[in-house]
C-alpha cells in the first residue's frame, strides 16, 4: 500500500490566479492541475479560494478555582440557522504581520476579556476549511486568575460588542456535550481541557 503525502505543494501547477473580490475579505480564482492517485493527471479545474490571515484562539483556565472564561459575541456567520447567533467562544484574534501567535493573545486577552496569561500552553495549529480558505488556527489555552473576570469587553471602533463569562470546567464541558457550544476553535480546546485538566492543575500550581 502508499504511504500518505507522496506528493507536495510543488506538485501543484497553477495556470491562472486572479482576485475576484477584495473587500474585507479577499476571494480569488485559481485555475489549476496536481497529479492524481491512479498515475493520471487532473484536468485543469478552477476553484474560489477565501484568503483569510492566521488567528490566534486562547481558552482561559484558572487551575485553582477549576473555572474558564467564555466569550459571548454576535456572529453573522450562524445567523439564519436554528440557534442563536451570539455565540460563546475562546478569546481570539487576528495575527498581524510580524506578530507571533503568543504575543496575539496576550493582546486580544487584555482587549475581548481584560485578562493576562502568566503561561501560554499550546494545544495545536489547525486548518479551518482548508476546501476553500487558508486560515490557520494557532490554538493555546492560557493560565489566568478568573477572580476578578467577567464584565463587558471589546473595541468600539472595530465594532466589537463582547460579554465574558465565568464558567466552571464542569459546566464548560456540559455545554460541548449539549451542543450550546458548537465551534471547532471552543470545541478542540475544550476537549483538549477535558483531556489534560489534572496535569494542568498538578503543573500550573506547582
Amino acid at each position: 500500500m502508499p504511504k500518505p503525502f507522496q506528493f507536495n505543494a510543488s506538485d501543484v501547477k497553477v495556470e491562472m490566479r486572479e482576485t475576484v473580490f477584495q473587500g474585507f475579505f479577499r476571494m480569488d480564482k485559481l485555475w489549476l492541475t496536481h497529479p492524481r492517485f491512479d498515475g493520471r493527471d487532473m484536468p485543469v479545474f478552477s476553484r474560489e479560494l477565501f484568503i483569510r490571515g492566521d488567528a490566534t484562539c486562547v481558552l482561559p483556565y484558572d487551575p485553582g478555582r477549576d473555572e474558564v472564561v467564555l466569550l459571548e459575541q454576535f456572529r453573522l456567520g450562524a445567523l439564519g440557522r436554528n440557534q442563536s447567533p451570539w455565540l460563546l467562544e475562546l478569546v481570539a484574534g487576528m495575527n498581524e504581520d510580524g506578530e507571533s501567535p503568543e504575543e496575539v493573545a496576550q493582546r486580544e486577552g487584555q482587549e475581548e476579556a481584560g485578562l493576562s496569561f502568566s503561561r501560554l500552553d499550546k494545544i495545536c495549529d489547525y486548518l479551518v476549511s482548508p476546501g476553500g480558505t487558508t486560515e490557520m488556527i494557532h490554538l493555546y489555552c492560557g493560565q489566568i486568575s478568573s477572580a476578578e473576570a467577567g464584565g463587558v469587553f471589546g473595541m468600539e471602533h472595530e465594532h466589537e460588542d463582547i460579554l465574558s463569562h465565568v464558567v466552571s470546567a464542569d459546566e464548560c464541558f456540559a455545554m460541548i456535550a449539549d451542543g450550546r457550544i458548537n465551534n471547532a476553535a471552543a470545541i478542540i480546546a475544550i476537549q483538549w481541557l477535558q483531556l489534560n485538566r489534572e496535569r494542568l492543575r498538578r503543573e500550573w500550581q506547582a
